[in-house]
């Protein structure tokens, strides 16, 4: 095999997968920077003092990997917005919101199960101003973080991996592959958040693998993107759980954790706890029933596996 064809694809025109992931971290760690310097710290300076500059500089930033991510997949991966999982129509709206109403739900029975075992009480309920004026700045900021992680991590990582593998491996073998891949990436970048432990991030892994499944059952992010947002913002939002680690200090319910760490996730949040994989294994199970239903099979979509790219449309 000559050198050239270790990182290039004459084919497609385009780097090798191998060398696309290699090069992904450095440009999103490139794009973050000059977001950060560019935009996040001019902007944390001229609405320094509103309340509206928090809000605005955590979306900037939350939003800087999905802007990474679209850079990667413009110029280095060359595929169209539809190969990233976001060939928008009715179809995809339905699933898009099947994915909001499973994490309302996934979530709100880990709420209701701990309400009721006494592992969660709930020390207030408020929809003043100022508290739903925080929720809805965790909404925002839940949407961004919900359409850049599920972009960066299942449309440019799991699609990549899943690519390249294709060759060698039949669609199944290739996406399996991609997806336990793609969610131990998903588990990795949860590390260094606060309060993380071995367990949380076997647990976020877990996720990444029901976020993943979502993906690679349908060809569309609708069902991870709609499932991230309501499972972040009904977990962090409404009951007032830590996220990932993260606690925000405004929610609709303020709830207090009274149960074992092992069980409701401690400081890291529900994630972390059996609640929290209990209900990653029920999601995981309602999104292969929901697909069986809509599409009347179950099967990796080989479109996951087949690239779109933007040169053959040029």
């Amino acid at each position: 095999m000559s050198p050239r064809r270790l990182v290039w694809n004459d084919t497609e025109r385009r780097p090798t997968a191998p060398l696309r992931l290699l090069t992904m971290p450095i440009v999103v760690v490139l794009v973050v920077l000059a977001l950060a310097f560019g935009v996040v710290g001019p902007l944390g300076t001229v609405l320094s003092g509103r309340p509206v500059a928090s809000v605005v500089t955590n979306v900037v930033s939350a939003g800087a990997t999905g802007i990474a991510g679209l850079v990667v997949a413009r110029y280095i991966d060359r595929r169209t917005l539809s190969d990233l999982g976001f060939g928008i129509d009715r179809d995809w709206m339905l699933d898009l919101g099947f994915g909001l109403a499973l994490g309302a739900v996934l979530m709100g029975g880990i709420f209701l199960v701990g309400l009721a075992t006494g592992w969660f009480t709930v020390d207030s309920v408020g929809f003043g101003g100022a508290r739903l004026s925080g929720v809805a700045s965790l909404l925002a900021l839940f949407v961004v973080v919900g359409i850049s992680e599920e972009l960066l991590v299942r449309g440019v990582v799991l699609t990549d991996i899943s690519e390249g593998l294709r060759w060698k491996f039949d669609v199944r073998v290739a996406s399996t592959v991609a997806l336990v891949v793609s969610a131990a990436v998903f588990g990795v970048i949860h590390l260094s958040n606060p309060n993380s432990s071995l367990a949380s991030t076997l647990s976020i892994t877990l996720a990444g693998v029901m976020l993943g499944l979502g993906y690679v059952l349908s060809g569309d992010l609708a069902i991870p993107i709609g499932l991230h947002i309501t499972w972040n913002f009904f977990q962090g939002g409404v009951f007032g759980f830590s996220v990932s680690g993260l606690s925000f200090g405004t929610s609709v319910v303020a709830t207090t954790e009274r149960g074992p760490d092992v069980i409701t996730g401690g400081a890291f949040g529900p994630e972390a706890g059996l609640l929290g994989v209990g209900a990653i294994l029920v999601g995981t199970a309602a999104i292969a029933w929901y697909v069986r239903a809509r599409y009347g099979n179950l099967r990796f979509d080989p479109g996951v596996t087949v690239p779109e790219l933007r040169w053959k449309r040029e």
